[in-house]
């Protein structure tokens, strides 16, 4: 990658901030495109004199993702939404992001999807992702498509939503707790999808998921002993989560229910983060040194215990 030019849409995100500095630190120069630059300017200090570049774009606006990568080797599309208008943003936005990659000229073209996409899904959320993928390959036949499951990391909206939820509440409630979740450190996501980057990765599709499969009533206890709380944790029937989902400002969406219906796991033999050369990293090893501070008495607390032993 040394020298060579990113334009990553959505680098500024969650995902997309690990992905540019696995970039950078490859020696890439990376043109972060998003709808408001201003969002991803923590990003500049990353970066060499000149290595960074910031554009104005939207995904479902053709013209301004044209702009965007003139002249970019490799492009990479992060753009994803969990609500909202996911045919503009996952299936209209990504055609726009291919054909733009492949009338550019680019070398390579690396999609964020999901583990689940599928046109036939029973959710929008997996279908459009999967109808998402059909637009990038007619586009760019040779993209390289990446699917994780879970994605948690020090700014995860999964992992710290619940610390949040379990630090506050005795009683705990937990919606289909025996779907299972193959959570995956956002890091090494960032660097499989520089890695995806490669010629040899070509045409393909992998799914990303860390070294242990955990169910999420497994995920919420975890939790709770990793911050030394101790609540009242309700596995609701699936009849009270289907009726949930469908009430007016539930916390979980309907379409969110049907996503919780199928297990989020790398499939039996699917290329994942060993073929890209990575060592999957265990939530245990990196997750509680970001959640000691929904701990009672934060770091403090974790010194006093550590000591204890």
């Amino acid at each position: 990658m040394k020298d060579k030019l990113v334009t990553i849409f959505g680098g500024g995100g969650f995902v997309g901030r690990y992905v540019v500095q696995a970039l950078l630190r490859g020696g890439a120069r990376v043109r972060i495109a998003e709808r408001d630059p201003r969002h991803a300017w923590f990003l500049k200090p990353l970066g060499g004199l000149g290595q960074t570049q910031f554009v104005a774009a939207d995904v479902t606006l053709p013209e301004t993702v044209r702009r965007a990568v003139a002249g970019a080797d490799v492009v990479i599309n992060m753009v994803g939404v969990l609500a909202g208008d996911f045919e503009r943003i996952h299936v209209t936005g990504a055609r726009n992001v291919a054909e733009a990659a492949a009338a550019a000229g680019a070398e390579a073209l690396v999609h964020m999807s999901a583990i689940g996409a599928d046109p036939a899904a029973a959710s929008a959320y997996g279908s459009s992702k999967g109808r998402g993928e059909e637009a990038v390959r007619a586009a760019f036949p040779n993209a390289a498509i990446i699917r994780p499951s879970i994605v948690f990391g020090r700014e995860d909206q999964f992992i710290n939503r619940f610390a949040a939820m379990i630090g506050k509440s005795p009683v705990v409630p937990v919606l289909r707790a025996p779907v299972k979740f193959q959570p995956v450190f956002v890091g090494d996501v960032g660097d499989a999808m520089a890695a995806a980057t490669d010629p040899r990765f070509a045409g393909r599709t992998f799914e990303l998921g860390g070294p242990d499969v955990m169910s999420m009533g497994a995920i919420i206890r975890w939790i709770a002993a990793t911050i030394g709380r101790s609540p009242s944790i309700v596995e609701l029937p699936d009849m009270a989560g289907s009726l949930l989902a469908s009430l007016p400002l539930a916390p979980i969406s309907k379409d969110q229910w049907l996503m919780l219906q199928r297990d989020n796991v790398v499939a039996p033999g699917a290329a994942g983060l060993d073929t890209l050369g990575i060592d999957a990293t265990p939530l245990q090893s990196v997750a509680p040194e970001w959640l000691v501070r929904f701990r009672r008495t934060g770091r403090f607390g974790r010194r006093a215990d550590t000591l204890a032993a």
